[in-house]
């Protein structure tokens, strides 16, 4: 299965305490390169967030986004120092005494100083916390998934599309590499005959020997067969289940070798000619392949 290596998934969860918001995108990445923000204090569950994901992505920049909320006040303990309110008030009384201010002590002014109300996080559950996240992150995933895998059905039909359109081209190189010599062949004697004014007999078989060394050098079959063999191998590619993109770019690799080669063997216009298309297509279908799993 073509898996694109770009997507975007959104999760939420709440378990009447705790309320999970995770955003998860991904883009193309040479490696498996996972970056998490969330809140400092459930930080220690990154690897396992790390885990689930690798269970599921095998490549790409993965950026994770949580955000927590708590519903209601079960998860919040709220302290209040009364021997420390008290201090701060006499002091500024004292204040308010020595400098003769005329002025009354307010309680914003005792909650002025922070220490006096303090917010602090009750203990955490764990596995509760856990629960409520991960099945954000499940949700989350699932919908990146699904994504990924709409693009990369789309992906899959282009490329195929553009082997189908590389088979013809290589079709028509491979029906004009015999008539490629016949020609070569016709010019040699023209262009002998215009040489010695036609006052001479034609030396066949030294003709035939010119010939044959120039079908030797620009002999391309070879190289045809191995990137039809290039290209039934990128088909059945496109249809395994697990990750193809790093084997799909070995094989465009090969693919442009061969065509490579075709076009400094073939000394033929109309083959080179093919050959320019070939290698733009390649090269689309190259980028397209950075951007598969």
């Amino acid at each position: 299965m073509v898996m694109s290596m770009t997507g975007f998934g959104r999760g939420e969860s709440t378990d009447g305490i705790h309320n999970f918001t995770l955003e998860i995108k991904t883009v193309n990445h040479k490696y498996n390169d996972i970056i998490i923000k969330m809140p400092k204090h459930i930080s220690y569950f990154e690897e396992r967030i790390k885990k689930v994901i690798k269970s599921k992505i095998n490549r790409g920049r993965v950026e994770v986004y949580i955000n927590l909320e708590y519903v209601d006040d079960l998860a919040i303990d709220v302290k209040v120092d009364i021997p420390l309110a008290k201090a701060y008030k006499n002091g500024l009384e004292t204040i308010i005494d020595e400098l003769n201010i005329k002025d009354e002590i307010k309680l914003s002014h005792i909650l002025f100083f922070s220490e006096v109300i303090r917010a602090d996080r009750k203990e955490i559950d764990e596995d509760l916390v856990w629960s409520c996240l991960n099945s954000a992150l499940e949700i989350a995933l699932e919908n990146l998934l699904d994504m990924r895998r709409e693009e990369g059905s789309a992906l899959k039909k282009d490329i195929e599309t553009q082997l189908d359109n590389i088979e013809g081209m290589l079709q028509e190189i491979k029906n004009r590499s015999p008539l490629v010599v016949l020609e070569y062949k016709e010019k040699l004697k023209e262009r002998i005959k215009e040489l010695l004014d036609g006052d001479c007999n034609l030396d066949e078989d030294r003709l035939n020997y010119e010939v044959v060394f120039f079908a030797d050098k620009s002999d391309i079959n070879e190289e045809i067969v191995r990137l039809q063999s290039h290209i039934e191998q990128f088909y059945q590619t496109l249809e395994e289940e697990e990750p193809i993109g790093r084997k799909l770019d070995f094989i465009i690799q090969e693919m442009n070798r061969e065509i490579n080669t075709i076009g400094s063997k073939a000394s033929d216009l109309i083959i080179t000619k093919y050959v320019v298309n070939i290698k733009s297509e390649l090269e689309k279908i190259r980028e397209q392949v950075q951007n598969i799993e």
